[in-house]
């Protein structure tokens, strides 16, 4: 606060730049404020990410236009990009081009994708310098495109030697002296159930029948503090990481394989570490009792989603290779509705988005393309693990112990408003009071479900949310209407739920004295932040090879015709969601049938002539022309017989009226070209 406090006397405000690739660029208050439009000539060498100080220089776009008056913090030390005539042109498009001197640095050649680091940042007067440091590959070559965005997005990608030796030096398999003092729940049925191709199984589920009629579900994660001390080397490493970061052709691990894969990995009928989460479910779902213990158990079957979701579904053939289990999985599957039931009385809301299931082939390139389907099975372990999440934070807070809490905040009201007045349009919307209840946004998700808009009405929503993060104190979960709610379940991939780990085995043995609550008081809320910060990379990073690999799938798809859903609308065209999760752009320049005029506020576009409309949500027909794969961008062509809805347009209407063809001033060819 005292270092605000002369900045405002001075008339400057601190915030962060978010840069366009035209230049200019809008600045972003600290205080959340509205953000500022910043001409390219006030920008005086600021680039996007970085932490500036601005001063308001009047209004201009119906806002507030500023200047930057310093430079706080370089967002980029780092460029990611291919040479080009003695420059890089970086993959991200909102920064600068990197003059690349001839002496000094390592050797390329054009096309090269390289990665420079800064030496001189742009002032307004003079460029930005900088020296290679890495060459990465060739322009298309295989896997060099994934390597970019990882290098990009500052990904961890190798162990250091030290790390790896200390995971090479750990056991290979659990001795009994590792069992003693803990739960034996070796003879449960415990079962993992996981992707096709996963290979680090950190959650093992199993049901009883109890003779009350209730169900002990146990949850089983693996315990990895047990091999990953605080403070140890392999400790730092995945501290710095924060999360596994996983891509269609590849993972790139919190933990060293000996570790995610191995000791830790509770793999099929082996002796594994685990910290299991008992609890005792009624038929209303409610959980009466639980027990959160060390424990050993040796995982039955390594289980497949899709395997489970057939059998469940009826399928013989499944059901007698899994014979001996089936009336637990019939169970799980009750004990679904019964969690799921519960968590939608309260309103909790379940976005149901498709995301993208790529093939890639042995070279890594993306062979197939589709959206991947969320069966019953999937189901049945996420409402298992949400439901140990929560136990676990009630647990420690209940105890007024230290937790890094998963924190999801209620959302701004004026987001809510926009959010509102778009979703009218598409004949949804919601009462906006003092506060927005989570059963409000459920009422508009179940009623947009099935439709064709219902991916953007859900994508919209999660926009106009708050971002869910990580911190030290209990501020509730909005999305799923908890108060209180945590990450236990991931060890291998999480940091936070190593840190929650750590807390539940130092109350279970007694040794969360003063002095230690003290000390995790006070570094929570740099974990909490480290591992949000490291999350959102992880997101932003996969989100990007998820984009490369789209489009690498969609060049061999040229002229082809796709079903697809009107996704955004912009002063220049429209964006369109394929079937497959693709998405493309289409031009207002090529749609010759009219002139087409963008209503932003109305999420659509309105034909001059004709009174055709075409919104958010519209079903449409697409034949794909191009893709470039340096802007990830797809160019769509709309098919003549697409959808589209006609308004009442009083010029029109005097048309008819004079038999006359009244134009609009300015109106032409030229103007189709322009738009």
């Amino acid at each position: 606060m005292k270092e605000k406090q002369p900045q405002k006397k001075r008339g400057l405000m601190s915030g962060k730049m978010q840069a366009t690739a035209r230049g200019f660029g809008f600045f972003v208050p600290d205080d959340g404020g509205e953000d500022w439009f910043v001409p390219a000539e006030a920008m005086h060498g600021a680039m996007h990410g970085d932490r500036v100080l601005a001063r308001k220089t009047g209004n201009a776009r119906g806002g507030v236009e500023g200047e930057i008056a310093g430079i706080a913090e370089r967002a980029w030390a780092q460029i990611v990009g291919v040479m080009d005539g003695g420059c890089v042109i970086p993959d991200e498009k909102r920064i600068p081009y990197v003059l690349v001197p001839v002496k000094g640095g390592r050797r390329t050649k054009e096309g090269d994708r390289v990665v420079a680091a800064i030496e001189q940042y742009p002032d307004g007067h003079r460029p930005m310098l900088g020296r290679i440091v890495e060459v990465l590959g060739r322009r298309g070559d295989a896997g060099v495109d994934v390597l970019a965005v990882v290098r990009r997005f500052g990904i961890r990608d190798t162990f250091p030697k030290a790390v790896l030796d200390r995971a090479a030096a750990l056991p290979g398999a659990v001795s009994e002296a590792e069992c003693s003092g803990r739960l034996d729940l070796r003879g449960l049925c415990a079962v993992t159930i996981d992707g096709a191709h996963s290979k680090d199984f950190d959650d093992a589920v199993s049901l009883e029948r109890l003779e009350n009629g209730q169900l002990r579900l146990g949850v089983h994660i693996a315990d990895v503090n047990a091999y990953v001390r605080a403070g140890s080397v392999i400790d730092r490493e995945a501290r710095l990481r924060g999360t596994s970061v996983y891509f269609a052709d590849r993972v790139i691990p919190m933990l060293p394989e000996a570790l995610s894969n191995g000791i830790c990995s509770l793999n099929e009928g082996v002796d594994r570490l685990a910290l299991s989460c008992l609890m005792d479910v009624d038929e209303a779902g409610a959980v009466t009792g639980y027990r959160i213990a060390e424990s050993v158990i040796r995982s039955r079957h390594r289980l497949v989603y899709e395997d489970i979701t057939a059998l469940l579904e009826g399928d013989a053939d499944e059901r007698e290779r899994y014979r001996d289990i089936v009336p637990m999985l019939l169970d799980l599957e009750r004990l679904q509705k019964r969690l799921y039931a519960r968590r939608h009385a309260r309103g909790s809301i379940d976005f149901d988005i498709a995301e993208s299931e790529i093939d890639i082939d042995d070279e890594g390139k993306a062979v197939g393309l589709a959206s991947a389907e969320r069966g019953i099975a999937n189901r049945i372990i996420e409402e298992c693990m949400l439901l140990a999440n929560e136990t676990v934070a009630a647990h420690l807070r209940s105890r007024g112990l230290p937790c890094l809490y998963r924190v999801h905040e209620a959302p701004d009201a004026d987001r809510m408003r926009e959010l509102n007045a778009f979703l009218q349009t598409l004949g949804y919307g919601f009462r906006i009071g003092e506060s927005i209840r989570p059963t409000a946004l459920q009422r508009v998700v179940e009623q947009a479900a099935g439709s064709p808009e219902e991916g953007i009405v859900s994508r919209l929503m999660l926009r106009s949310m708050q971002r869910a993060r990580y911190s030290e104190r209990p501020l509730g979960h909005f999305g799923l209407a908890l108060e209180n709610y945590c990450h236990f379940t991931s060890p291998i991939r999480r940091y936070p739920d190593l840190i929650v780990h750590r807390i539940l085995k130092w109350q279970i043995h007694g040794q969360l004295n003063g002095k230690r609550i003290e000390a995790l008081n006070a570094s929570l809320p740099t974990l909490g932040n480290q591992s949000s910060a490291a999350e959102r990379a992880a997101m932003e990073a996969e989100r990007a090879v998820e984009d490369l690999k789209r489009c690498e799938y969609m060049q061999q798809r040229l002229g082809e015709t796709f079903d697809g859903v009107i996704s955004g609308v912009t002063a220049n065209g429209i964006y369109v969601e394929l079937t497959n999760t693709a998405e493309g752009f289409v031009r207002l320049s090529t749609l010759t049938d009219d002139w087409y005029r963008p209503e932003m506020h109305r999420y659509r576009i309105v034909g001059e002539r004709t009174g055709r409309v075409l919104r958010l949500g519209d079903r449409v027909q697409v034949q794909v022309v191009r893709v470039d794969m340096d802007t990830a961008m797809i160019d769509l062509l709309l098919k003549p017989d697409y959808n589209s809805r006609r308004i009442y347009n009083p010029e029109r209407k005097a048309e008819r009226r004079h038999g006359g063809k009244a134009r609009r001033k300015g109106a032409g060819p030229k103007q189709k070209g322009k738009a």
